[in-house]
């Protein structure tokens, strides 16, 4: 028979009490705070290291007893425990009064967990992680963290001293989402979820879903509320307009932290946004600015996936950044890296103690090139978290487009691995069918909440529709991936193998300038001289070219201009657009001091500036450069043979017909008299862009007066035009 001391006893039962002190209890709130008792109300709270613990409720004041290993208990008269009743708890000589964290109901609603367990919550991040909120009339943060194979979860930080053996956090359901409310708890208060494994052992872990991060190699998840208020209004209504497939699109690549070293996001919201405007870009490619723990990866090991990285400022400085160059008209993408994580035991790594957010399969999980683990794409809740991350960065940042990282090395299960090395899908193929139906979610949940953005695809291979909409079946048996563009690798290695010839080779090799135009129309395409080309032992730009500093110039200036005229819209890597010529690093960024005057060199380097600024202003004047880039019939080859000649030429057109013609000449010397068929409805034609100009650091030949065309026509055209052909040089000419 149980004695009546023992009915009536409040204290912690011994199997709750282990189970507590060991962070293993799935409900605490089952058994701390105020419970209905025979007698009264039973009252059990856990604070270790506190002297002692008070029940106010009301006039009421009742001391608990001290248990023993942090735990207090009491029996309060029956209905003496109201809503509104606290818990004064002394620490040393200092006494701290807060709500009682558990005696309140979950933050998070049903449609929430139905939502993440469905794999379909697209705005995750409104759920999981940690939210400053007012809940049953009191301020404090909810956190929530998915993690179903803990045996226990607690919540610890600056808040409670590190030690999270009184703030357990309660399962909800099968959902596998643990949860809390903290009272008093606020902004900028330091965290991290303690995990018990399933073998008992303990971890902390960063917040997945943490909004903002201490700067690295610090690891703490931060409290964020923002406080921006976004001032962009008339560039986000407007920005989807023009489909970007119409529309100019000339994009500067940048490393933040390195762009100018030691600057902050509000000071690069000067900067930056000063520079590309004065250079004419329509927009700036950021490479990953999610948070990432070793500077050395560039951002493309993220840990971090919601927080932008702290090296240079709190979240809201980095919207204060996108929002000034969106009030410059300046459009803003991001490279994003949902393919692989690194291993980190802070951070996403066997999270929960097992392969949660990486595949279980090894040889699915690890990464061959980067040491990395690849995430599990064929469970759904991993899925909603990359998605929702898409989506999350274009919401709350403001982010006019995403570039994805890596996207051929998700495609195949045998990408970089040998055989034996990976296991075919349930057809029997290559394909990775995870990550194909990732991909066409993760574009069409982006293109229908985030109107006027645009995903570009790093794709490498000959994938089949990676720019066809989800719902069109190309021959392979896929819906098309549904991004907007992709990287055309194809014309960046040829036309780059080119150019690095001598130009009295150059002819022999012609047609790596020319195989482009077979496929040109195959995918929605940008030009790519990104990061990628101008690092470990590749050189950069200027320095791929052959011959001496005259040359190299001359060569890097042709180049260019064949690069703008190109279908396809162009990204071009800081640091290239003024010929450095040391390859980029990301210490110390891009070598301005190139462009001082006190620096001897310095006028060949703003040459080759203003020829990318003049590129840019008359590309942007010009529709036919950009209007019809999809469109085969924006393009007509006036000549792609003559490669004894080193020369190629070729019209654009805009939607109305209007033509601009671009003549590329990659020999060193000048060709006077050199018949250009042209079209015989133009009665004169004038030289729009020259980059043999000698304001560029060019020899100074040029087709000063117009040019109207000859009776006799050749290169199968009725009439052409008498030009001299500047050495190593492009010209543009548009109609007198």
């Amino acid at each position: 028979m149980t004695s009546k001391k023992h009915q009536t006893d409040p204290a912690v039962g011994a199997e709750d009490r282990a189970r507590l002190l060991a962070g293993t209890h799935h409900d605490p709130h089952s058994v701390l705070g105020a419970h209905p008792v025979p007698g009264g109300v039973a009252y059990r709270a856990l604070r270790p290291g506190a002297r002692s613990v008070t029940v106010a409720s009301g006039p009421l004041r009742t001391e608990l007893r001290d248990d023993g290993d942090g735990f207090f208990s009491g029996l309060l008269p029956p209905g003496a425990v109201p809503e509104t009743s606290r818990l004064r708890v002394a620490y040393g000589d200092t006494v701290h009064e807060t709500a009682d964290a558990y005696r309140f109901l979950p933050t998070l609603g049903e449609l929430d967990l139905h939502l993440i367990g469905e794999g379909r919550h697209e705005e995750l991040w409104r759920a999981l992680g940690a939210h400053v909120l007012v809940h049953q009339g009191v301020r404090g943060t909810r956190f929530a963290v998915w993690a179903p194979n803990a045996r226990g979860v607690r919540v610890t930080g600056s808040f409670c001293c590190w030690d999270g053996t009184g703030t357990p956090m309660r399962s909800l359901g099968s959902s596998g989402v643990w949860e809390l409310f903290v009272p008093g708890v606020g902004e900028g208060e330091l965290y991290k979820f303690e995990i018990t494994r399933p073998d008992g052992s303990h971890t902390q872990r960063a917040d997945p879903l943490a909004r903002r991060t201490e700067a690295p190699p610090a690891t703490s998840s931060i409290v964020h509320v923002s406080h921006h208020v976004w001032q962009d209004e008339q560039w986000m209504a407007h920005r989807g307009d023009i489909p970007v497939h119409e529309a100019p699109f000339s994009v500067y690549e940048v490393h933040l932290p390195s762009w100018r070293p030691g600057a902050t996001y509000r000071e690069l919201a000067d900067q930056l946004t000063s520079y590309v405007t004065e250079m004419g870009f329509t927009h700036v490619e950021l490479m990953p600015v999610a948070e990432h723990p070793f500077g050395g990866s560039w951002g493309y090991q993220v840990t971090g996936f919601y927080a932008p990285t702290a090296r240079l400022g709190t979240p809201d400085d980095f919207k204060y950044l996108v929002d000034r160059l969106h009030q410059a008209g300046i459009g803003v993408l991001m490279d994003w890296v949902p393919a692989h994580f690194p291993r980190d035991d802070w951070a996403l790594a066997e999270f929960d103690g097992r392969p949660l957010y990486e595949h279980p399969d090894p040889l699915r999980a690890a990464h061959p090139d980067w040491g990395t683990l690849e995430f599990d794409l064929g469970r759904r809740e991993v899925r909603n978290f990359l998605v929702a991350n898409a989506v999350y960065w274009c919401e709350e940042f403001h982010v006019d487009g995403l570039r994805v990282d890596a996207v051929a090395s998700m495609l195949y299960l045998d990408y970089s691995r040998e055989p034996g090395g990976w296991r075919p899908n349930e057809r029997g193929g290559r394909e990775n069918l995870d990550a194909v139906a990732f991909l066409q979610e993760m574009n069409a949940t982006v293109y229908r909440r985030c109107p006027g953005v645009v995903t570009v695809a790093e794709e490498s291979t000959a994938w089949d529709g990676v720019t066809r909409p989800t719902h069109v079946q190309g021959p392979s048996g896929f819906g098309g991936l549904g991004f907007g563009l992709k990287w055309n690798m194809g014309w960046m290695h040829d036309s780059l193998q080119y150019m690095a010839h001598d130009p009295v080779h150059r002819a022999y090799h012609h047609g790596e300038l020319t195989f482009s135009m077979v496929y040109a129309y195959s995918e929605n395409y940008v030009l790519p001289i990104s990061h990628d080309e101008v690092v470990h032992g590749k050189g950069s730009l200027v320095s791929k070219m052959p011959g001496d500093w005259w040359r190299r110039r001359a060569d890097l200036r042709a180049y260019l201009a064949f690069m703008w005229a190109h279908p396809g819209k162009q990204l071009l890597f800081m640091g290239q657009e003024f010929a450095q010529g040391a390859e980029w690093s990301e210490t110390a960024g891009p070598d301005w001091w190139l462009l001082d005057p006190a620096y001897p060199a310095a006028p060949d380097h703003r040459g080759v500036r203003d020829l990318v600024r003049d590129l840019n202003a008359c590309y942007r004047a010009t529709p036919a450069l950009w209007q019809r880039d999809t469109d085969p019939s924006g393009f007509e080859w006036i000549t792609g043979d003559s490669a004894s000649d080193n020369v190629l030429a070729f019209l654009r057109r805009d939607a109305d017909g209007s033509p601009l013609l671009a003549v590329c000449h990659f020999s060193p010397v000048v060709r006077p008299d050199y018949l250009v068929g042209v079209p015989e409805d133009v009665p004169a034609w004038t030289e729009t862009l020259n980059t043999d100009a000698e304001r560029y650091g060019g020899s100074g030949v040029t087709n000063p007066a117009p040019l109207k065309p000859e009776p006799h026509g050749t290169h199968g055209r009725p009439a052409a035009v008498r030009l001299t052909l500047p050495p190593l040089a492009t010209v543009w000419l548009r109609p007198a």
